[in-house]
């Protein structure tokens, strides 16, 4: 393995890139010799502390990160883990990082397909009525925030599910036992048809940041400690470069993380004149067989 501080030396690159990419080596560099720190061939999974990540910094005459959690974040949801890392993983696989208790991580291998979300890109897409009211949608960005709003007022969640849902309560930060403190985006009560009662944890993504098993997990765990009476449905969403937002239902298995992606919809919020009569004849014709 090469010596991190190669990487972050004063030469001229160094000393002209941005605060940004500069910033990321730092991270990738310090998580990079905490990994080989505690791996062993063969090996594809272990805990690791938070204050690993200053002791680390320090051994390599590094500067200390200003928010630890940030280098946690940007290797889950923009950077990825360092390919030195990802090169010994099995075929297939990915490492990715898990919160394992307050101030502790587990880095762990999962599938290639659950480390990084990305909705198919070739999925047929479900024209609805858009429902957004106007004001919001003439100032609504394309963050999570603006994406959590079309869910909301589009009762998309709903449709989706084939529940009665209702919002509880938006960015819940709490902790749970083993795993410390999460936060999902926005979550969801609801009623199917039979009077059980679900829970429903979204994690919404713009931008350019990404969809990782990690907030699914997360949310399977918040579910479990807080609403174990409930039936636990977690859903992330995402806006696709059409317009159309994609949503993806996850379910429980026997992997090593226990969840595995279930079901997937592409749905575009269109004008309600836009929708033709034979777009809905073929909707209505779908909807026959399924329910046949």
């Amino acid at each position: 393995m090469s010596d991190p501080r190669d990487t972050l030396d004063n030469n001229s690159k160094g000393m002209t890139e941005e605060p940004a990419t500069r910033q990321k080596r730092l991270y990738a560099s310090i998580l990079e010799r905490i990994f080989f720190t505690h791996f062993d061939q063969g090996e594809t999974d272990f805990v690791f502390t938070r204050d690993e990540i200053i002791e680390t910094a320090q051994r390599l005459n590094l500067a200390r990160p200003k928010n630890l959690g940030d280098a946690l974040y940007s290797s889950r949801y923009r950077a990825g883990l360092p390919p030195a890392v990802q090169a010994t993983a099995p075929t297939g696989e990915q490492w990715i990082v898990l919160p394992a208790g307050i101030a502790r991580y587990r880095m762990t291998t999962v599938h290639q397909t659950l480390a990084t979300i990305t909705p198919h890109q070739n999925l047929a897409t479900i024209n609805i009525p858009d429902s957004t009211p106007g004001l919001i949608s003439l100032y609504a960005l394309t963050d999570e925030q603006a994406l959590l709003a079309r869910l909301r007022y589009n009762r998309l969640i709903d449709i989706f599910t084939n529940l009665t849902c209702y919002t509880l309560q938006s960015h819940l930060r709490t902790t749970v036992p083993a795993m410390g403190q999460v936060e999902t985006d926005e979550l969801y009560v609801g009623v199917d048809h039979w009077g059980a009662h679900y829970v429903v944890p979204i994690q919404a993504k713009g931008g350019n940041d990404r969809l990782s098993v990690v907030q699914i997990v997360q949310d399977v765990a918040l579910c479990k400690a807080k609403f174990p009476q409930l039936l636990c449905r977690p859903i992330a969403a995402q806006f696709m470069p059409n317009g159309a937002i994609a949503l993806m239902m996850f379910v429980a298995d026997s992997s090593k993380i226990g969840v595995a992606l279930g079901v997937e919809q592409h749905y575009r919020l269109v004008p309600p004149q836009e929708l033709t009569v034979e777009e809905l004849h073929t909707y209505r014709t779908m909807a026959q067989q399924f329910t046949r």
